[in-house]
C-alpha cells in the first residue's frame, strides 16, 4: 500500500473541450498542485498514453495525479488517486484498500453527505461562480458553497469559473482554507503565453 499525502490546494481539471493539450496546461501549475484527469471519450489506450505523459510530468514538478474513473484502473496506471462520480461512490472501500486518495463531486446536500459517508479525502464543491462548462446554470455563491464544505467533512475544493483572485477572495471569507480547481483560468494563461512567445519570436 502507498504512502497517502495531504491533496494540493491547486487543480487543474482537464476538459476534452479546450483547445489547449491538457499536458501543456498542466505545464502551468505550481510544483505541488494537483490534477484530475478526466477524458472519458478517449479510448483505453489514447487516455493511458495521455496519462502516462502527465505522471512523467508529475514526477518532474511534484504533482498530484487522480483519474476519474476505476480505483483498480487508477492504481495499474500509477495514478495517486482516484475521483469517483457520485454514482460510483461504492467503490470507496476499494480505493481504501488499494492506498489510493479519493475526491468526489459535491452539487448538493445529498452528495455532500455521501462524500462524508466514503470518508472522500477532497470534494469538488460547484459551481461556485458561473462557467463555460455548464451555462446558464444556477451557482451555488458563497454561504451555500460553504455550508455544503462543512457538511461533506473533507477538503473542500472550489470548482465552477474559479480564478486565482476569486480563491483569495474565498480563503478571506471562512477558516478552512478551502483549495481551488479550474479548466478556463489555466486555458485563459495559456493563451496568453502563446501570444506572448508570438510576439517575442517575431524579428524586429
Amino acid at each position: 500500500m502507498r504512502a497517502r499525502h495531504p491533496l494540493p490546494r491547486t487543480w487543474l481539471f482537464s476538459d476534452e473541450r479546450t483547445k489547449v493539450g491538457t499536458v501543456e496546461l498542466a505545464a502551468l501549475l505550481p510544483p505541488g498542485s494537483g490534477i484530475v484527469l478526466r477524458h472519458d471519450r478517449l479510448a483505453p489506450g489514447a487516455r493511458w498514453r495521455l496519462m502516462r505523459r502527465l505522471m512523467r510530468m508529475a514526477r518532474l514538478r511534484r504533482l498530484t495525479v487522480l483519474l476519474a474513473g476505476s480505483p483498480a484502473i487508477a492504481r495499474r496506471w500509477g495514478a495517486d488517486g482516484v475521483h469517483l462520480r457520485q454514482g460510483a461512490a461504492r467503490h470507496a472501500a476499494q480505493t481504501r484498500r488499494l492506498g489510493l486518495l479519493l475526491t468526489m463531486p459535491v452539487h448538493d446536500r445529498r452528495e455532500a453527505r455521501t462524500a462524508r459517508r466514503a470518508s472522500a479525502d477532497g470534494v469538488f464543491i460547484s459551481p461556485l461562480h458561473p462557467t463555460r462548462s455548464h451555462p446558464g446554470a444556477p451557482t451555488l455563491g458563497h454561504a451555500a458553497w460553504l455550508r455544503l464544505a462543512r457538511l461533506a467533512g473533507a477538503q473542500p475544493i472550489a470548482l465552477g469559473g474559479m480564478t486565482k483572485a476569486r480563491a483569495r477572495a474565498l480563503n478571506r471569507l471562512n477558516g478552512i482554507k478551502p483549495g481551488w480547481a479550474a479548466i478556463d483560468a489555466w486555458e485563459e494563461q495559456a493563451t496568453k503565453r502563446r501570444k506572448r512567445q508570438k510576439r517575442n519570436a517575431v524579428p524586429t
